[in-house]
């Protein structure tokens, strides 16, 4: 399998199965739940493509990888490709299977797609949202290039690089439905209305702020080992 296409069917699974258990089961599950389905999609992929290709799934994750000197840059942009495309792909799956219920609509339901303000889940301002994204990206990079690096234990990375995503599911839901990925933004909110992709940008500009300075800071040594 070449890696562009793991890391297609990888970021196609997190969004499906993630966003999906919104759409779809979120009435049942709560947020407890969801954060859950997240983590164990990716805990899934880790271990399932990431002898392929790292298993990003995540623009963010891969231009963090290239600031932590772990990626060069044009192998970065086939990632991201790869990764938009799979988003995209789990967005349109989800909503044809969503569509069969009766009283579905992508307006009134939604389609696990990240937003703030008035209307959206807390209602917390874009600013509460930007900060939380630039931190949970910031953080959740930190776990990724520290369980990945020399000296970790190989064999958990999957595990707790899943378990960081659950617990920032858990905090963050509320606050902006957690991205933590502009892939995982992007493909949903392409369906589901002009508010959802006026609001994109956020979900794009802070995930990458974030990652990248994790990614920097491994690159200089003062968090590497």
């Amino acid at each position: 399998m070449k890696k562009e296409i793991a890391e297609f069917i990888g970021t196609f699974t997190l969004v499906l199965l993630g966003c999906g258990s919104a759409v779809i089961a979120g009435g049942e599950i709560g947020f407890f739940g969801i954060s859950f389905a997240f983590g164990l999609a990716l805990i899934g992929m880790a271990y399932g493509i990431g002898p392929v290709s790292g298993c990003h799934i995540n623009p963010a994750v891969s231009l963090g990888a290239v600031a932590a000197g772990r990626m060069n840059m044009p192998e970065a942009v086939r990632y991201i490709i790869a990764q938009v495309a799979g988003a995209i792909a789990a967005a349109i799956v989800l909503l044809l299977i969503a569509n069969g219920k009766a009283d579905y609509s992508v307006a009134e339901n939604g389609l696990g797609q990240n937003g703030w303000g008035a209307g959206y889940l807390g209602e917390y301002t874009m600013g509460a949202a930007f900060v939380f994204e630039v931190v949970a990206t910031f953080l959740f990079m930190v776990v990724i290039l520290g369980a990945t690096g020399p000296g970790a234990p190989a064999q958990f990375a999957g595990l707790a690089i899943g378990l960081a995503l659950v617990v920032i599911h858990l905090v963050g839901i509320n606050i902006t439905g957690v991205s933590v990925n502009p892939a995982r933004s992007a493909g949903p909110a392409l369906f589901a209305g002009t508010q959802a992709i006026g609001q994109l940008w956020l979900f794009i500009v802070a995930p990458i702020i974030g990652a990248v300075a994790a990614g920097l800071l491994f690159k200089t040594g003062k968090l590497d080992s």
